[in-house]
């Protein structure tokens, strides 16, 4: 069996990628403003995404108002392959482009499109998302953030925690509860809250890996008030907006991750035979098998990717999307392990790929070292491992709640 695209797919592929050879920020550029590990948005990416806005290709799938062209999910699979493959990124606020944006298109105001959601598509603004807490990270229905109409204002009280980019961010796409007597599902809702407003202190976490680049963060909210406007979907409508547009192109973000963990398998591979071949028989031959399986682990991932989306495109429901995330997370981990131990002390000096100044924002970067300690957030980070096994087990597998 040979997997192919249609003709027309291919076509349109071909169409991107002359689109990119032709406008593509250069690496001077990139150099020039390298600081896409926190996800600020530099001046070459806030023109690159205009310009990717302009010409269709920011969401292929949305119509040409929106950053788009129509494209049909199986057009977005390879212009998300394209994009990966030649290490561009269209846009450093992830969160903003891929779950804000598309949530206030789809439920909010007119007026709330056009002063929120179309910025952020245009590179002009960026936006953090408030939803973990410190007693609300897996679980978003705990979060006790409280939100309290006075009038036509909203007074907002609380702490949130994990915020990526709010030391950066234009405003806050902020749960918060509206009802406190209301069980937990249902009392919450979603303020636009300018994160210049008084009463909000943003303190960044610094990272082990990358002390001085922080990104997530520590944001507090002393009686912050924002106008009554701002309410996104309705009274009491969180939950309900959490579980719609949140899922914006689950279909997709698995490509990123099984590129990068191929292009990560690729150096691996390229780098491990100086440092397999002076072992001896036992260590040489437990070394190889670790790397050829998690050579064939990765491939595996890019086919249970590729199932799980001809399901979608075809409209029908998908179990391996709910495995994607813990598999490719389970998978960098993995291979970041190998590495540094094939490699020894050098893992503290040698790069999983290349630095050749063109790192994509979700791109591999660091020592193997380095990688491996980053892969334990990455089991974290977007739904616990653990919390994605539960959701396996329970609505998967069918197995009763533990």
């Amino acid at each position: 069996m040979k997997l192919r695209f249609d003709d027309d797919v291919e076509a349109f592929r071909a169409e991107f990628v002359a689109f990119l050879e032709a406008n593509r920020p250069s690496l001077e550029e990139m150099a020039a403003e390298p600081s896409l590990s926190t996800g600020h948005m530099p001046g070459w990416l806030r023109r690159w995404t205009r310009t990717l806005f302009d010409h269709g290709w920011l969401v292929p799938g949305w119509p040409p108002e929106l950053g788009g062209r129509n494209a049909s999910s199986i057009e977005t699979l390879v212009y998300m392959e394209e994009l990966t493959r030649h290490r561009v990124p269209r846009h450093a606020n992830v969160q903003g482009l891929a779950i804000i944006a598309p949530s206030i298109i789809d439920y909010g105001t007119p007026e709330q499109v056009e002063q929120y959601a179309m910025p952020i598509l245009r590179g002009e603004l960026t936006a953090c998302l408030g939803m973990s807490e410190p007693g609300a990270g897996s679980d978003l229905a705990a979060l006790s953030c409280k939100a309290v109409l006075e009038g036509d204002e909203w007074v907002i009280s609380g702490q949130k925690v994990w915020t990526s980019g709010a030391n950066y961010a234009d405003f806050c796409f902020l749960f918060c509860r509206t009802d406190p007597t209301a069980t937990k599902h249902k009392g919450i809702s979603i303020v636009l809250v300018p994160m210049d407003a008084p009463g909000i202190t943003v303190r960044p976490l610094p990272e082990i890996v990358h002390p001085d680049e922080p990104d997530l963060n520590e944001v507090f909210l002393d009686e912050v008030r924002v106008p009554a406007g701002n309410l996104v979907g309705g009274l009491n409508n969180g939950w309900a907006m959490a579980n719609g547009s949140l899922a914006h192109e689950r279909g997709m973000v698995w490509v990123t991750a099984v590129m990068g963990l191929e292009a990560a398998v690729a150096w691996l591979l390229e780098l491990a035979p100086s440092y397999v071949a002076p072992m001896g028989p036992v260590e040489r031959a437990l070394a190889v098998d670790e790397i050829v399986g998690i050579a064939i682990d990765t491939e595996a991932a890019r086919c249970l990717g590729y199932r799980g989306f001809a399901k979608l495109a075809r409209g029908g429901t998908a179990p391996e999307q709910a495995l994607m995330k813990l598999y490719a997370s389970d998978c960098r981990q993995q291979v970041a392990r190998i590495a540094a131990e094939v490699q020894g002390a050098d893992a503290l000096g040698i790069g999983v790929i290349p630095n050749d100044g063109q790192l994509a924002v979700d791109e591999p970067r660091g020592t193997w070292l380095e990688q491996y300690f980053q892969s334990f957030a990455n089991t974290i980070s977007a739904g616990t491992s653990e919390i994605q096994r539960n959701i396996i087990a329970e609505r998967v597998l069918g197995l009763p709640r533990g």
